[in-house]
């Protein structure tokens, strides 16, 4: 079957742009995760990245398989109908809590690099995301196609300017002191399990709607390899930074210190992206919401971004580091199932 490749790197560019949202933007997850343990955290790169790159793919093939049109069914598939009902309703909470760091992070955004309060970038981004959600969720697909890209190529910028300071591959080789080191190790999967199990709110509607399995296949392959590219080119430029973990956006701050006439632009890409997650989220919680409860789409929005709102004026970087590892290690287990699951199974209701 012939590859659409139009369409593997529309997929690609959806899953790196689900993938990519506040605290990986702003360089503050892979600080948390990765860089703050130096060497040992590009290992813990590679790692994730082939998570990303193998499972990422298998989820959708799955989903495609078996003609899931949301990720609850995809879990039901995967836990079986009791156990997969307590990880959808865990994953909704996940999905809430998110959403409340990615309006931190976009309030941040407005605070650490726009001079303005974080309730005004907070504010601000609600209100675009509804205008968003009531047009429709093609133009958030249409934002990914436009941002990824612009993502990458300022990684690669910073990495460019990085690699020019004095002590580069010392900073490289060097293993920090980390009173919790042991996280340097289990970090890698809870990081790639806690994305991929969140990016089935969009990966699964998007799989099926697209149904060709090779066209699926290297839409994984090709985001998976993205997402690994991104990590490993910011956390050589991360790790080039004293006191890396004292910044709400590391990424925005280094960017000004070493390209500040790219300043402006990286930071409306970092909110982009912000952005994009945000509207992925919702729409996930959203969906799943519908099936429980038969109320008006606009309603269900309004209802979610109120209890973000009000999570969202917990300090961001506080947020992050408590909630994100501990949405990893309730994540665990969905990437160890999915490694699991035989790919060649098709359910009855495959088209």
């Amino acid at each position: 079957m012939k590859t659409n490749w139009g369409a593997s790197f529309q997929i690609a560019a959806v899953y790196v742009g689900t993938v990519v949202g506040a605290g990986f933007a702003t360089g503050k997850e892979i600080v948390e995760f990765f860089s703050r343990f130096g060497f040992i955290g590009l290992i813990g790169i590679l790692m994730s990245g082939y998570i990303f790159i193998f499972l990422g793919s298998k989820l959708m093939r799955i989903a495609a398989r078996i003609d899931a049109k949301s990720y609850q069914e995809l879990n039901d598939y995967l836990f079986g109908k009791v156990f997969g009902t307590v990880i959808n309703g865990l994953m909704l909470i996940m999905l809430l809590g998110v959403c409340a760091v990615m309006l931190s992070g976009a309030g941040a955004v407005f605070d650490e690099q726009l001079g303005l309060t974080k309730s005004v970038g907070v504010i601000f981004t609600i209100i675009l995301s509804i205008i968003t959600m009531i047009i429709g969720i093609k133009g958030l697909f249409a934002v990914n196609v436009i941002v990824v890209p612009m993502m990458i190529t300022f990684s690669f910028i910073l990495l460019y300017f990085s690699i020019q300071l004095p002590f580069f591959m010392e900073n490289i080789l060097f293993i920090p002191y980390a009173a919790d080191g042991w996280k340097a190790v289990v970090s890698p999967f809870s990081y790639a399990a806690f994305n991929l199990m969140l990016a089935q709110a969009v990966l699964v509607p998007v799989a099926s709607d697209i149904k060709d399995d090779q066209t699926i296949k290297w839409g994984g392959i090709i985001g998976g390899s993205a997402l690994t590219i991104i990590l490993i080119s910011s956390h050589l430029t991360l790790v080039m930074v004293p006191n890396i973990e004292a910044y709400e956006i590391p990424m925005a701050s280094i960017m000004r210190s070493l390209a500040s006439s790219f300043y402006w632009v990286f930071v409306f890409v970092i909110y982009g992206e912000i952005f994009t997650s945000v509207i992925g989220n919702v729409f996930g919680v959203e969906r799943q919401v519908k099936q429980y409860i038969k109320i008006p789409t606009i309603l269900i929005v309004l209802i979610i971004f109120t209890i973000s709102y009000f999570g969202s004026f917990i300090e961001y970087g506080t947020l992050l580091s408590y909630l994100y590892p501990l949405f990893g290690y309730i994540s665990l287990t969905f990437i160890i199932l999915l490694w699991m699951k035989p790919l060649e199974e098709k359910n009855t209701t495959v088209k």
